[in-house]
């Protein structure tokens, strides 16, 4: 299930012409910008270095305006994570992820060799890990339902009820909740495999070309 990211208020995004942002004829370009969001930039390096890491979990990526369109979406979400303060995940977690990322592959040598061909080094998979792990997390935070229970409630049920089979009241928060991914997986949100797909209700950003 892929869902998307929706922002509340409208966004100015400019999103360069992807053919010239791309490629340049007769050279390679080494960066340049792909695309402005608010006061900030995304690089095309940025685009490409997600675009390895789809290959490297998902053995295939998605088109450079997709990523793109993921790039926005994540800046979005990291944006909000940083205002609220949310904490990044410990070494231990980003650990625990790299991991089960390699896990997901037939053996060690399969991963080496994958991670090879993708061009890809330790350090960058291990941040692009922690990336994901960071939003996936926090969106978990966000949209996850909320369960209390009373305490003197279940004490009064059992009272009552005794061996009943009924289930005490609860309180439940309303709230949209998202499929648990984890990070290594092509379908994670953190959703690590195309770079984390996530939605909140929010209305896109307004691009401009």
């Amino acid at each position: 299930m892929r869902c998307r990211l929706r922002i509340r208020a409208p966004l100015f995004v400019t999103v360069l012409v992807l053919a010239g942002a791309f490629q340049t004829a007769g050279q390679e370009v080494i960066d340049r910008i792909a695309a402005r969001v608010e006061n900030d930039v995304i690089l095309l390096s940025e685009v490409r270095e997600l675009s390895r890491y789809q290959r490297l979990v998902d053995g295939k990526s998605e088109s450079d305006s997709q990523i793109l369109d993921r790039l926005v979406d994540q800046w979005i979400v990291r944006t909000e994570a940083s205002a609220a303060r949310f904490p990044r995940p410990s070494s231990a977690e980003v650990d625990h992820s790299v991991d089960l990322l390699k896990q997901s592959f037939a053996s060690t040598a399969e991963f080496e060799a994958r991670k090879i061909d993708c061009r890809l080094s330790d350090p960058e998979i291990r941040e692009m890990v922690e990336s994901q792990l960071y939003l996936s997390s926090y969106l978990d935070s966000r949209f996850r339902p909320a369960v209390q229970i009373d305490p003197q409630e279940i004490s009064k049920f059992y009272r009552s009820r005794g061996s009943s089979r009924q289930s005490p009241r609860t309180r439940t928060t309303d709230a949209r909740c998202r499929p648990r991914r984890h990070p290594g997986s092509a379908a994670a949100a953190g959703n690590h495999g195309t770079g984390g797909a996530m939605d909140s209700r929010k209305p896109r950003p307004t691009a401009r070309r």
